[in-house]
């Protein structure tokens, strides 16, 4: 795989306009996370021989972090909300209701370990992209080699992704109980950035494989 094909996105009307909706209303370093989650997930579905749709695949990775979004409604967790918002977007521009309902399962339980491994292939790689991006504290990076990881994050580079990630949970989760129940994702890293000052995931980040 050359470097050109390894960071290029798909080149389809839907993947565009996914593009066009998050990247106005994200971070420029939870945009660029949600675009090397789909790269990184294409090289963990080639490693283990899985087939998948390339369209859903791009729209379920790029919308995972939709709910931090500060233009969303942030009445509920913000994996549900980003699956409500995503599968709406889909179902507007006549995606079938099962690719939709595909996509909001994927984004609905990236943070679900041990659930999300058992809803089907696009579950799979999105969790495991996701994974790979936080560079072994969620998961394993061994579908991506360094040279590899090297190129994506040149085309799009980190910029400090796990805080500015961890910012945006944060403060979506403040914003209503509903938010934040407690032992959910959200709901802890309110109350350890609350308690600590900052969550376990950035202090396990320190030494993961990217160094963030």
């Amino acid at each position: 795989m050359t470097t050109d094909s390894l960071t290029a996105l798909p080149g389809t009307p839907l993947a565009a306009a996914v593009v066009d909706l998050i990247r106005p209303v994200e971070t420029p370093s939870v945009f660029n996370h949600s675009v090397r989650s789909y790269l990184f997930a294409r090289l963990v579905a080639r490693h283990r021989g899985l087939d998948y749709d390339d369209d859903l695949l791009f729209a379920a990775c790029a919308m995972h972090d939709l709910g931090v979004a500060p233009d969303g409604p942030h009445r509920q967790r913000f994996e549900v909300e980003g699956a409500d918002r995503a599968a709406e977007f889909l179902i507007a521009r006549g995606v079938p209701a099962a690719g939709a309902d595909a996509v909001w399962q994927a984004i609905a339980l990236h943070t679900s370990p041990g659930i999300a491994e058992r809803r089907g292939t696009l579950c799979v790689l999105v969790r495991e992209g996701v994974a790979a991006d936080f560079g072994g504290p969620l998961g394993t990076t061994d579908a991506v080699t360094d040279e590899q990881g090297a190129a994506v994050h040149a085309a799009y580079p980190r910029l400090e992704m796990i805080r500015s990630l961890i910012d945006a949970i944060v403060a979506q989760a403040a914003k209503n109980p509903a938010n934040a129940p407690r032992y959910s994702i959200p709901g802890e890293f309110l109350r350890e950035r609350e308690a600590y000052g900052r969550t376990r995931m950035e202090h396990a980040c320190r030494s993961s494989r990217w160094g963030d």
